[in-house]
This record gives C-alpha cells, structure tokens and sequence, in this order.
C-alpha cells in the first residue's frame, strides 16, 4: 500500500479516536454526575479543535514547505462537522428531548446557543460541498468564496465556548488565539501576495 495511503489512514484513526474514548467512557460510566454536559462538551471541544487544525493546514504547509498536507485537509474538516453533528445531537436529543420550540426559544433567548447554532449553519453547506464534483458544479472561486463560511464558523465556535463558560476562560480564549493568528495570517498573506505585483 501507497504511503500516502498509510498516513490517510492513520490521520483518520486519530480523527477517530476521540469517538471510540468517549464511547468507552460512556461504557465504563465514566462521564461525570452530568453525562448529557460532559457529552456535550467532549463533543464540541473535539469539533473547535478539528476547525483549528482545519485552518492550520495551509499556513503549515507553506510555511513548513509540506505541501501534501493539503490532502488531509478536507478529512479533518469533514470530522470538525461530524463532532460537531454530535454535539448539536446531543444538545437536541438528550439535553431538548427533540423539543424543537424549546430549542428556538433558547436560539432566542441564550446568546451562547445563537453562536453555537451559528457556528454549526455554516459548517452545514461545507461539508455538503467538499466534493470535487461541487467544487466542479460551482466553479472553483465561488467554491472557495462559500467555503470562506469556515473563518465566520471558527469564530461563531470560539464565541459559544467563551460565552459557554462561567469561570475559567483559558480553553476558550486558547482557542481564540489560535483562530485569531491563523486569520491573521492570512490576511497578511493575501496582502503580501496582492501587493507582488505592484511592487514589480
């Protein structure tokens, strides 16, 4: 086998493993007092994280000059909105009891649930359009542009657990810097890049 295809495998194990440790805890009754929380948020840390490494991919391959890390990109991020999914399960199932009019009032009412759903809208036309065919279908600058969407849901996320928390912000604000450097980054790229040609 390819070892190209080994290292996909084994970056999907590692996108994997976080599932398999959950559902062993939930198997051992090793989830807390609050088994519905502690889901909730093992889930949604998995899925920030995920977004993260997402972002960090092409800044890593530039700057590294690892340019076949771009063939992990789309795995890790299809994972970002698979924990994601479960987490927003859990919050529907075993937090909402699929009671979708107590969901809208708390959309309404908890600005921390607004950000998370945000969060999650944007995820929801990137993962349906990650195919090579849609990048097809749509062209690749308007592909590009929607897919843009995953910088508003990187901050929409960072801005639910922040918001999320009551006490002890340092995983959150973690996770904000870390989104604020990426985006920095490339802003400062684009500059740069846009600015080449003047120059010459």
């Amino acid at each position: 086998m390819p070892r190209s295809r080994w290292s996909k495998i084994l970056v999907f194990l590692l996108c994997l493993a976080p599932l398999f440790r959950l559902a062993w805890r939930v198997w051992n009754q090793d989830v807390t007092a609050n088994p519905t929380e502690f889901i909730q948020h093992f889930t949604g840390d998995w899925a920030i994280r995920l977004i993260v490494a997402t972002l960090a991919v092409t800044p890593m391959r530039k700057l590294l000059g690892l340019p076949d890390l771009i063939r992990f990109r789309r795995m890790i991020g299809l994972f970002a909105f698979f924990y994601a999914c479960l987490h927003f399960l859990t919050y529907l199932w075993l937090d909402k009891l699929f009671d979708f009019r107590a969901m809208l009032k708390d959309v309404g009412k908890r600005p921390f649930i607004t950000a998370g759903f945000a969060a999650f809208a944007c995820l929801v036309p990137l993962a349906l359009t990650s195919t090579a065919g849609w990048i097809r279908r749509l062209g690749g600058k308007r592909w590009q542009r929607l897919h843009s969407l995953v910088y508003i849901s990187a901050i929409a996320a960072v801005t639910h657990y922040y918001w999320l928390v009551k006490s002890d912000i340092r995983q959150p604000m973690l996770y904000g810097t870390l989104v604020a450097l990426l985006l920095a980054w490339r802003v400062v790229s684009r500059t740069v890049r846009n600015a080449a040609p003047r120059r010459a």
